[in-house]
């Protein structure tokens, strides 16, 4: 019984050790958790001190590679470095939240392919892109950009700059602009989370009406399926959504030849409606040498106009149709793409009793006038007039521009030389040549700011000079004001000429005039300008030559200036025989000045780029070249 009582007695203390062990174990539990809880503390601190670290970059430059702890700080770096100031862009065009999203996308995928984001520029380097970055000319002008919805999608991955230039508005959140909510700030990040997630392989697209399975369709492009059905805008004949093409970057494809063509219809609408102001063609029609040229050529070869059947290309007022008419021509054909300016040509050939019209009889019968007015682009009159192709005996345009290839006109008439005109019909003119030479100090805006009321403001002649080499200009140089000879850049025979040969690269070199007096002078950068010809190939009797030189009376033309990095000292110095300085200093003046220019038609219709390299030529032949401007004459 004593064991028993004892037995008892350990049972009775048995759920009292057990309480204690229970106890015990609790607390352990509790310590090694509170244990975990300040590890797991320190190792979200770490974590925290880490993105604190990361968060210091975590914006990214919209043009260059550098990063910035606050999207402040950053539009700060683009406006001083890039020439690109968000806060002004924003405030004086009014974008909300949306058009300022879509904005920066649209400039981060123009500055991947080294595109200008305001001017369409395109360079051939990144650091080429740098040089040649602006401020915005015209703020209108650049407005529809990126009024695009694919502009919504963001184009670079975990770009935090979307999500953050809502909160560093210089003034606080502009009246105009859209406060930024969390509910649009979470469907912008759900569309970049669907695309990236959208970039895993897409095993099967079923499309329900041909049951036609498309199997392992990478996520580039969707292979296109043996399938008579026609997608349209992304959907089959009977409106159900098959499926939206992707590039590699998640960008949405759009039809491209569709958005070109719209973009330069767009454009020569522009081009073309803006010749509808009286002004320009008042300054066209007042250009003594422009209209004593082509005057001489049509009125004074009489053996070229006399019966001839006649092409104007833009014929805008018709005074080249009038001359025309008037020098003996048997049919006028007067192309012109302005509605407003066809219709005035019209009036004016009529009012001159020389617009073809066949109700209206003149004597014994014949037809009254000869001037037909076609309204469209020579491109596309096929339709609207009855003329035979290669049935024309004089092709006639004044289709210069700017530094001669300006506007792109050449291209029309090009193409109406190889559909109308007969072969060995004449082109008038039918020669062009672009010349270049070197310009002073005096051609330059520095005089003027040298001395402004007996104070010197030269700081902002010396600025106005530094945005000059970024921007080609156009005016009129004072030939006193050339410091070298002029050269020939290139020559375009109209007759024979390649509608390719448009675009080109040509040298040439530059060497000083002889009056140049002193041991040095500086050549702050080149001019451009042009003469066409009216050989006597065609004007046998006459011929004439436009000339837009500096050396000439000016005309609208003007001359097209483009201005180097920093000026290049030239001079007639002997051998350099002590140590060699840099060649175009005023220590070492360079003898001569090799160059090497671009001009082509721009990616954005009607404009050309242009590229300058420029290389000083020592007396002991030695070169030092200076890097690549590009400009962009829109």
């Amino acid at each position: 019984m004593a064991f028993s009582d004892k037995q008892k007695q350990e049972e009775e203390e048995e759920p009292h050790r057990m309480e204690e062990d229970d106890d015990e174990s609790e607390e352990e539990e509790e310590e090694e958790e509170e244990e975990e809880e300040e590890e797991e503390e320190e190792v979200w601190d770490d974590w925290e001190g880490e993105d604190e670290g990361e968060r210091e970059s975590e914006f990214v430059c919209l043009f260059c590679d550098s990063r910035y702890s606050s999207c402040g700080s950053l539009f700060d770096h683009c406006a001083s470095l890039h020439r690109f100031d968000f806060h002004t862009i924003r405030t004086t065009l009014s974008l909300d939240f949306y058009a300022s999203f879509k904005l920066i996308n649209f400039i981060r995928s123009r500055v991947a392919e080294n595109i200008c984001w305001s001017c369409g520029l395109t360079c051939q380097s990144n650091c080429d892109l740098q040089n040649h970055l602006h401020d915005v000319v015209d703020f209108n002008e650049i407005k529809t950009l990126w009024n695009d919805d694919r502009y919504l999608i963001p184009f670079m991955q975990d770009d935090s700059l979307l999500y953050s230039f809502g909160d560093c508005d210089e003034d606080g959140e502009d009246e105009h602009i859209t406060r930024i909510d969390e509910d649009l700030i979470k469907d912008l990040m759900n569309i970049e989370e669907s695309i990236h997630d959208d970039q895993d392989l897409v095993k099967k697209v079923v499309v329900d009406d041909d049951k036609h399975e498309i199997d392992s369709v990478s996520n580039n492009h969707l292979n296109k399926a043996s399938s008579s059905k026609k997608l349209i805008n992304g959907k089959d004949s009977k409106g159900h959504v098959l499926c939206s093409d992707k590039d590699p970057e998640g960008h949405l494809m759009v039809n491209s030849q569709n958005h070109i063509a719209k973009h330069i219809k767009k454009i020569n609408e522009s081009y073309f409606g803006s010749y509808s102001s009286f002004g320009i063609h008042r300054e066209m029609l007042s250009d003594k040498v422009r209209m004593d040229a082509y005057g001489q050529a049509i009125l004074k070869n009489p053996s070229l106009l006399n019966s001839a059947v006649v092409m104007d290309v833009g014929c805008g007022t018709g005074i080249l149709s009038l001359f025309s008419a008037k020098a003996g021509a048997s049919r006028v054909i007067a192309v012109e793409a302005s509605a407003k300016m066809a219709a005035v040509a019209s009036q004016v050939a009529k009012d001159n009793g020389l617009l073809l019209s066949k109700s209206q009889n003149g004597v014994d019968g014949l037809q009254k006038g000869v001037i037909e007015v076609v309204h469209g682009m020579v491109e596309e009159i096929d339709k609207t007039v009855e003329l035979q192709p290669r049935s024309v005996d004089v092709l006639l345009s004044e289709w210069m521009g700017y530094c001669l290839l300006y506007e792109s006109m050449l291209g029309s008439v090009l193409y109406a030389r190889d559909r109308w005109l007969k072969p060995g019909g004449a082109i008038l003119p039918d020669t062009a040549t672009i010349f270049v030479a070197g310009f002073g100090k005096g051609a330059t805006s520095l005089p003027f700011w040298e001395n402004v009321c007996d104070f010197d403001m030269s700081c902002i002649g010396n600025e106005l000079v530094i945005d000059a080499a970024r921007i080609p200009i156009v005016d009129v140089v004072d030939s006193q004001d050339l410091v070298t000879c002029s050269a020939i850049l290139q020559s375009f025979d109209l007759a024979t000429m390649k509608p390719n040969e448009v675009d080109f690269t040509a040298t040439a070199t530059l060497e000083l005039k002889p009056s140049t007096s002193g041991t040095c002078c500086w050549c702050y950068g080149v001019v451009l300008w042009f003469d066409t010809g009216f050989s006597s190939r065609f004007c046998r009797e006459t011929p004439a030559v436009l000339s837009t030189s500096p050396y000439m009376p000016r005309t609208h033309w003007s001359q097209t200036i483009l201005t180097f990095q920093e000026p290049i000292a030239m001079g007639f110095g002997k051998e350099n025989r002590g140590k060699p300085e840099a060649i175009g200093t005023e220590v070492y003046p360079a003898v001569k000045i090799d160059l090497r220019v671009s001009i082509v038609r721009s990616t954005e219709h009607r404009s050309i780029d242009i590229s300058l390299e420029a290389a000083g030529v020592g007396p002991d032949s030695h070169k030092r070249s200076w890097p690549a401007q590009l400009f962009n004459l829109q």
